[in-house]
């Protein structure tokens, strides 16, 4: 399930209320508050014969959250051994960023397991800073060499410090 609502006290648990009265296991989330909205997905295992119910169920949350019900999908098979980096970015904030970042990753058949982005208060040089953390996986025929040598080129231009982490 995907959730997203207005942030405030209970929200989570209205929905756990709601799986739990319904047969339903909370199994994994991932769940923040942002700009005021609270948002997250939500695995949730259901028997077949309760899941109409529990559907039912957290789709009539209305005014507390909203809530899309999506099925199971397959995993991307990941075959070999991926490698996992850690990639951190601080610099200061302009569009653009994600973008370049996210592209490189792309070409390279990295995929992002998790990204964390934010803005701060530059205190020295006034304006605002960006930071990011991403968790990546690197496909095994990936050169992980390049994918930093390219990550750092695009650092230099961006002007942004870059840490790397892993494999």
């Amino acid at each position: 399930m995907s959730v997203i609502g207005d942030d405030r006290p209970g929200l989570v648990s209205a929905l756990s209320d709601a799986v739990s009265a319904n047969g339903g296991n909370w199994e994994r989330s991932q769940l923040a508050q942002l700009a005021g909205k609270f948002a997250g997905i939500v695995v949730v295992a259901v028997p077949q014969d309760r899941s109409g119910e529990l559907i039912d169920a957290v789709t009539n949350l209305e005014g507390l959250l909203e809530v899309v019900v999506h099925s199971a999908g397959a995993s991307v098979a990941r075959a070999g051994d991926w490698s996992s980096l850690t990639i951190g970015v601080l610099g200061n904030d302009r569009p653009g960023i994600v973008h370049e970042l996210s592209a490189a990753l792309s070409a390279s058949g990295v995929t992002i397991e998790k990204m964390i982005t934010g803005t701060r208060d530059a205190p020295m040089a006034g304006g605002m800073l960006f930071e990011a953390q991403l968790d990546v996986l690197v496909p095994p025929d990936a050169d992980v060499a390049t994918i930093r040598a390219d990550l750092e080129r695009i650092a230099d231009e961006l002007l942004v410090d870059l840490g790397i982490d892993g494999a």
